[in-house]
């Protein structure tokens, strides 16, 4: 068997940047971008090193680096007839125009919750023009994005994996 001290022992450091950020109160409709009501995750977690910078929904990257960002939504369907709903991960390369980096849309016809779980990794070279967003959309202006200041119910992840 091999120790897990010899099996890590090529590694230089761990994680050294991850962070957590979640809705705290539902909305209806849609947000492009979500930019209120959001807040660090402090239910058992603190952030590792310096976390995300975040104003008026746009988030900014504390240092350069390649990041896995995960976008968690919860959905309440009020509308059965709404042609769709879901979320979207957008990012600039120059601090202005945005452009889609991941998401899904789903039709449904059904009321009730849902959840949307949608990824990205990104290759962040410069911190002044890189950053991302987080926008929910629907046909229907019914339909709630869950939030909680206790839980994550909608929340954003983002992971430093490595240099860039």
């Amino acid at each position: 068997a091999v120790s897990s001290a010899k099996m890590f022992s090529g590694f230089a450091n761990g994680i050294t940047m991850a962070d957590q950020w979640r809705l705290t109160t539902a909305f209806t409709g849609n947000a492009e971008p979500i930019s209120s009501n959001l807040e660090r995750n402090d239910t058992q977690f603190s952030v590792i090193g310096t976390g995300m910078t975040e104003s008026s929904g746009i988030f900014s990257f504390p240092s350069t680096g390649i990041y896995l960002i995960r976008f968690f939504q919860g959905f309440q369907f009020k509308d059965g007839n709404a042609l769709f709903r879901g979320g979207r991960i957008k990012y600039t390369t120059n601090n202005s125009s945005y452009n889609d980096l991941a998401g899904i849309l789903r039709n449904g016809l059904d009321e009730g919750y849902d959840t949307r779980s949608i990824e990205a990794i990104i290759d962040v070279t410069d911190t002044s023009n890189i950053k991302v967003r987080f926008d929910t959309v629907s046909a229907s202006t019914n339909d709630r994005t869950l939030g909680s200041s206790t839980m994550n119910e909608t929340c954003m992840t983002f992971i430093r994996l490595g240099d860039t």
